[in-house]
């Protein structure tokens, strides 16, 4: 036999032992097969506990992996069952919970422990500035929100993020034009006067000035200033943190009187690089107008006034019922001149990533939206966000970098065209021409679109930039220091050019008026500390130690001009006639301050905080720079007591309480200082100086002394979770300006007023998980403040130039009215009290009618929807207070509230 023999019929005998084997297994795999099929693809009944360790959990949700029918809810006592294949798999969620994948494996009884889930409410980390805690662990009332809530509000001031979503937390919108401001009152007002009482913001831990960059007569809306906040981009927000009592505020000191806002911007994450862009576009539009007269009530009611007066043959200026104008007209002024609507344009992108040790993320943001007034109007604002955090090999060593520019463009009209739709007469005559030019009526009437010449135009740039290094020395002892560094450069004009005037009246360019503001700020800021955290006995104790080193100049520059040989020359002030320095000045605002805290923990069940802060500020007088505060705060989570921890209803209770105190250094630089400004007047070439304001070095720190007591409780694993916190704040060593007499020379010397101010109330939240399942999940959220404003204390007050003002006993926010008695029958007049028995109607001896102008109570009610993909929120903002929204005297030529009649 040769090789070729031997090779055919070797791989013959091969062939056929590898058939045999074939055969062979086909076989096995037959049996297997069918035993499979008798096991594994047969049904049966799993059942069994799914408990957190301790405590049984109803409501925790069981499917099939990778299949949509067969789940199972757990009842009251933690128990499912439900029908599973051998080789099936558990898919175990529950909403506070890590979600759990357990192999059946042929098992028919499977008790499940289902792991807390580190991102829920109670062991989510909340930023309480120089530290975190856990949200379970905090003893100070903090109010929070997330990304989550902010990322989908068309907003462009980081305070509108905030309404109705936080309890104590009142925000109201100043005016509704793009790049308006708003004003904010956590707890109530602390201080007499109105613009003290701002909270403190810190961005990224460096401290963000509210005090405003515009001027009354070049603001966004007349009167009113221009708010800086609106340089903070709420898209590159991560989280807001409120501190709202004296255990989360004592730590700032003199600055926390009137609560902080935590500002954290969003961070490079470790992971691929992604990049994303997102684009919106929405509308908006004023969507409850007032109900006015219609043309028939009004003439009716202006009849009746002139009747009143027995007036019969009615004057030559009373156009609207003389004949001038047409009786029959009808025009609606408010859809008019404030129906139109906005369109709200906005462009995100980012891109982010990162490793182990080092993570970044870029991210830019584009802005646009018109108004609701008639016109072509426009605020833009684009911003760019930088973040970079970068840790050595060892983890010792952290550096985090966070950076963020803005500009602002900002071009509406000179004023607001609200108050003006709510007054002109129905029968008014039309705005246009045939030729499209303005009608004037032949100088019967001020067009309202005259105001459409004048123009407020403005251009904010800003900086915002904080660096954070830090070297872990042990396990238990950290080093960090942070440098801060911000710049704001702000311009603004408004225009009042004489094509604003009725042509009857004969104004020329030479009665156009510019203003014009220019506003620097800029502060850097340097915080060293060390913390060091350690087990102590059954607990564990943490102590924090640092300073706080800050400078701020400003610069404000007012100019005006008038006398302009054309109107297109209005932007330029040297081509007035008439120039003038309104305001010039320049400030350097100091401060200095060394803080601690120590905070232990016994047991994870009972925590108590201590805070002290001793700050110093060029606001104030030698001798008075310096004042110390501080505060306690305690905590007991009596859910973690042996009675109470196998509880099946109950799965978090806690009792927490603070006192301490606080204060405000409020009042503006060089208040205590007798300082000259220039008096602008001309005397053989100089201009003199005037003394401007008087010495006094003797007033001192205002200080708002702060109680709380507050429970929070979650059932049912935390799908009901309430909150509830009564506090009590009392401010007092007032730092106001004391009115003087005019023959001194000056209209006020600043001082500390002996009046006590309190705010006491009553905040209440409550969340709920209505709905968790595979596919869909319904979260709503409801939060209501009740709170009062009191007036405790004023020595002397009957003696003060606030006697007219305030009441003691009543809140700071009050109006004092005449009390109405009705409509005398016979004349058809208004008939108020004579408080005084004088025989006379006068101010203001005869306003003694206290009208409260705080609101009653506030909240709002937002729920959270997901079905799959799709996500729906909805939010509704509430509040109960009486308030003075439209102020004019029946029977004059100006419209009216139906109401009324």
């Amino acid at each position: 036999m040769n090789y070729f023999s031997f090779y055919k019929d070797g791989r013959a005998l091969y062939c056929l032992i590898f058939a045999g084997i074939l055969l062979s297994f086909s076989s096995s795999f037959a049996g297997i097969s069918k035993r499979l099929s008798n096991v594994s693809f047969q049904q049966f009944k799993v059942q069994g506990i799914v408990s957190d360790g301790t405590s049984p959990l109803p409501g925790v949700t069981l499917s099939i992996k990778n299949k949509s029918s067969g789940a199972a809810i757990t009842d009251y006592n933690g128990q499912y069952i439900l029908a599973a294949a051998s080789y099936d798999t558990l898919v175990v969620t529950f909403v506070g919970y890590k979600t759990a994948l357990i192999p059946i494996a042929g098992r028919s009884s499977i008790n499940v422990t289902l792991q807390y889930d580190t991102t829920t409410l109670q062991e989510v980390r909340v930023n309480a500035g120089y530290y975190s805690v856990k949200e379970s662990e905090r003893t100070g009332s903090i109010a929070r929100i997330t990304a989550k809530d902010i990322e989908n509000q068309p907003v462009t001031n980081v305070l509108a993020t905030m309404q109705g979503r936080m309890a104590g937390v009142n925000i109201t919108q100043s005016t509704g034009v793009p790049g308006g401001s708003f004003n904010i009152q956590i707890r109530g007002q602390n201080s007499i006067r109105p613009d003290a009482n701002s909270p403190l913001y810190i961005v990224d831990g460096v401290p963000y000035s509210s005090e405003t960059v515009g001027y009354s007569q070049t603001s966004t809306i007349f009167p009113s200033t221009t708010s800086p906040l609106n340089s903070i981009n709420p898209d590159a927000i991560e989280s807001i943190e409120v501190l709202k009592d004296a255990d989360a505020t004592a730590i700032y000191g003199s600055r926390g009187a009137n609560g902080v806002v935590l500002i954290t911007s969003k961070k490079g994450k470790e992971g691929k690089t992604k990049f994303s862009v997102s684009a919106s576009t929405g509308t908006g539009s004023v969507t409850r107008l007032m109900e006015m007269l219609n043309t028939e009530q009004y003439l009716a009611m202006r009849h009746q006034g002139f009747a009143n007066d027995k007036i019969t043959v009615y004057p030559v200026n009373a156009y609207d019922i003389n004949g001038t104008w047409d009786q029959n007209r009808y025009t609606d002024w408010q859809k008019e001149l404030i129906g139109g609507t906005s369109i709200i344009s906005e462009l995100r992108g980012s891109i982010s990533g990162g490793n182990q040790s080092t993570q970044f993320l870029f991210g830019g943001n584009y802005h646009k939206s018109t108004s609701v007034f008639p016109g072509d109007f426009n605020y833009k604002k684009g911003s760019a966000n930088f973040n970079v955090n970068h840790q050595s090999s060892d983890g010792r060593f952290r550096l985090v970098l966070t950076a963020g520019y803005t500009i602002q463009n900002n071009d509406q009209p000179a004023t607001d065209f609200t108050s003006e739709a709510r007054l002109i007469v129905p029968n008014a005559p039309q705005l246009y021409n045939p030729d499209g030019s303005l009608n004037w009526a032949n100088g019967t009437w001020d067009n309202p679109l005259r105001s459409l010449n004048a123009e407020y135009l403005s251009k904010t740039k800003d900086i915002l930039a904080n660096t954070v290094l830090s070297y872990k020395i042990t396990d238990e002892l950290l080093l960090k220091s942070s440098f801060g560094y911000t710049d704001l450069r702000h311009t603004e004009t408004r225009t009042t050019p004489s094509t604003i005037f009725n042509p009857s009246y004969g104004y020329t360019s030479a009665n156009s008026v510019l203003y014009y503001n220019n506003t620097t700020r800029n502060s850097w800021i340097i915080e060293p500390q060390i913390s060091w955290e350690t087990q102590l006995g059954e607990g564990k104790i943490g102590i924090l130690a640092g300073g706080t080193f800050q400078t701020q100049n400003s610069y404000r520059l007012i100019q005006s001009g008038s006398g302009f040989s054309s109107n297109s020359l209005i932007y330029d002030l040297a081509s007035a006639v008439n120039k003038q320095v309104q305001f010039s000045n320049e400030t350097i605002y100091k401060y200095q301050a060394f803080f601690g805290r120590v905070n232990y923990n016994w047991q994870d069940k009972y925590i108590i905080n201590l805070t002290a802060r001793r700050d110093g500020s060029s606001r104030f007088g030698p001798g008075n720079q310096f004042a110390n505060f501080g505060a306690i705060g305690g905590a007991w989570l009596f859910s973690k007591e042996n009675f109470i921890n196998k509880s099946s209803w109950l799965s978090f209770a806690k009792l927490r309480a603070s006192y301490g105190t606080t204060g405000s250094d409020q009042i503006g630089d060089y208040q205590f200082h007798d300082t000259y400004t220039s008096s602008g007047v001309n005397y053989q070439n100089i201009v003199g100086l005037q003394p401007s304001r008087l010495f006094n070095p003797n007033f001192g720190w205002e200080i708002n002394r702060k109680l709380e007591a507050a429970t929070e409780l979650g059932f049912f694993s935390d799908r009901i979770f309430v909150t509830s916190a009564w506090y009590k704040n009392r401010s007092s060593n007032q730092l106001v300006g004391i009115p003087l007499p005019g023959t001194t020379g000056f209209t006020q010397l600043q001082a500390n007023l002996e009046a006590t101010v309190e705010n006491k109330g009553f905040e209440f939240t409550l969340r709920t998980v209505n709905f968790s399942r595979k596919n869909f999940s319904w979260i709503t959220s409801f939060n209501i403040s009740i709170s009062k404003n009191k007036l405790i204390s004023f020595p002397n007050i009957q003696s003060s130039t606030y006697k007219d003002k305030y009441r003691i006993g009543q809140p700071l926010n009050i109006q004092l009215s005449y009390k109405y008695l009705g409509i005398d029958p016979v004349t058809g007049i208004y008939q108020f009290a004579d408080e005084n028995n004088d025989g006379l109607i006068s101010s203001p001896n005869d306003r003694q009618t206290i009208v409260n102008l705080n609101p009653d109570y506030f909240g709002g009610l937002q729920n959270q929807l997901t079905y799959k993909n799709w996500k729906l929120d909805f939010l509704f903002q509430f509040v109960k207070q009486q308030n003075i929204s439209f102020n004019n005297i029946p029977g004059m030529m100006y419209n009216q509230p139906r109401q009324s009649t």
